[in-house]
């Protein structure tokens, strides 16, 4: 981020104890939401990572949940070009911050921020989505992620995990763990593989990125992992790289891959 998205950003954050004194306070005109997760923004290395780990570029739509003053949107269409970035904040201070720091840095044209539920909103468009949210919070979202994103998008966390779903690529910087996963495609089940004119049957097991399997009913026979719609698995001590299309498995040209084959859902 250039310096003067950094000088704009500067803030301060409250001890936990008065914060939540202030959240309590009788002399507040109205109680203000409660939040899932208290504020505290995300350090500008991590910020500058976490985009370069997502590898986000201009085709990608970029969400952001728990935007708080829209660092992260701001940046990946500002330093990143993006095409557009989007977040959502619980706090309808954070969101009027976040949209005012979008206007000052002139990208208010491609940058929205929407106060609301996270868990309300409609994320299947992202082509990545960034957080920086407790470890509950995380797990709640896991199966959302998992069941609306397209194969492909890269969920990029700040500091949490999600749970035994085990990360691509996970880096330290400054001390703050940064978490990649790209989500996997669904490939679990029964399958005709069609190679060097036979047919073999191979039933599917996937856990995550995470796929074996058995081979006309020979278990343990395949063993391989998924980036997006990619699978590459061994078999017979020989490498297979195939691209998921619908009900299709077919062969994509790789360095010492088995070429000429095609899988399909049984």
């Amino acid at each position: 981020m250039s310096a003067l998205s950094v000088r704009s950003f500067a803030s301060f954050t409250l001890p936990v104890g008065l914060l939540a004194g202030l959240l309590i306070s009788p002399v507040q005109a109205q109680q203000p939401p409660r939040l899932d997760v208290p504020y505290v923004p995300t350090p500008e290395p991590v910020v500058a990572h976490m985009l370069q780990l997502a590898e986000i570029g201009p085709d990608d739509y970029l969400i952001d949940l728990g935007s708080g003053d829209g660092r992260i949107a701001i940046s990946a269409v500002q330093d990143h070009g993006a095409r557009a970035a989007y977040g959502i904040d619980l706090d309808p201070e954070r969101v009027s911050e976040a949209q005012e720091n979008a206007e000052r840095e002139g990208v208010a044209d491609k940058v929205t921020f929407e106060q609301g539920d996270l868990f309300q909103k409609d994320i299947s468009e992202a082509d990545v989505l960034t957080m920086y949210l407790l470890s509950t919070v995380n797990m709640r979202l896991r199966p959302v992620i998992l069941d609306t994103l397209k194969p492909g998008t890269r969920v990029v966390s700040h500091a949490f995990n999600l749970g035994d779903w085990e990360p691509d690529q996970s880096d330290v910087i400054n001390g703050s763990s940064v978490f990649l996963w790209i989500v996997p495609a669904k490939v679990a089940g029964q399958w005709t593989l069609e190679l060097d004119g036979q047919n073999y049957q191979v039933e599917l097991d996937q856990r995550f990125q995470k796929v074996v399997g058995k081979v006309d009913g020979q278990p343990d026979m395949l063993s391989g992992q998924l980036k997006g719609s990619e699978l590459r698995f061994t078999l017979d001590d020989r490498l297979y790289v195939g691209q998921l299309n619908g009900d299709r498995i077919e062969a994509v040209p790789a360095d010492g891959a088995q070429q000429g084959w095609v899988a399909r859902r049984s």
